[in-house]
């Protein structure tokens, strides 16, 4: 049985509109964007793409009201923007 189940990938799925992860991105103090990419080990450009919508495997976006769907495979990168965005929020 562990076998079976070391051979099955679960993914948690998390839905939002574009609109409201760009909303996340503007909501992110100046410089956010390399220091994400530097607590999580990977380039700036991945985490502005992420955000820009651009190719990302990170998640799938759908057409559809404000801005489309977006159904998230991984979302490490915007949990770390959103604990980003809520020190700032609370720090001021």
């Amino acid at each position: 049985m562990q076998r079976i189940c070391k051979t099955y990938k679960i993914y948690i799925l998390m839905r939002t509109t574009f609109n409201r992860l760009r909303a996340v991105k503007d909501s992110l103090p100046h410089g956010s964007m390399d220091a994400i990419a530097a607590e999580l080990g990977i380039s700036g450009e991945e985490v502005r793409a992420y955000f820009n919508g651009e190719g990302n495997a990170d998640y799938h976006l759908e057409p559809g009201f404000d801005g489309g769907i977006v159904d998230f495979s991984n979302t490490r990168i915007l949990e770390v923007a959103l604990r980003r965005a809520w020190e700032t929020q609370n720090a001021l």
